[in-house]
């Protein structure tokens, strides 16, 4: 397979996204966090958690805390926590 060559456009656009792929993943972590608290059922509400736990794998979260948030499934735990993590990427 031929290897693909990418414009100089988009070679910026793919080192940006990789170099800000931290704030991107707790972005995202956050909306998951707004959904918890509005989901209104067990099923979307098991999905989401299952979304939240591999976003802080991805986001290289400490797996003792990782262990601690999802054993619980307290959304105002993960909250606290992103904004703690919210905070340190500032």
């Amino acid at each position: 397979m031929a290897k693909q060559e990418y414009s100089a456009y988009q070679k910026d656009v793919i080192s940006n996204y990789y170099n800000n792929i931290s704030a991107i993943s707790l972005g995202k972590l956050s909306e998951l966090v707004s959904e918890l608290y509005l989901a209104d059922n067990d099923t979307k509400r098991a999905k989401l958690w299952e979304r939240a736990e591999k976003a802080m794998v991805n986001l290289k979260i400490p797996p003792a805390i990782i262990s601690h948030i999802m054993t619980k499934k307290d959304v105002k735990i993960l909250a606290r926590n992103l904004n703690e993590w919210l905070a340190k990427a500032k």
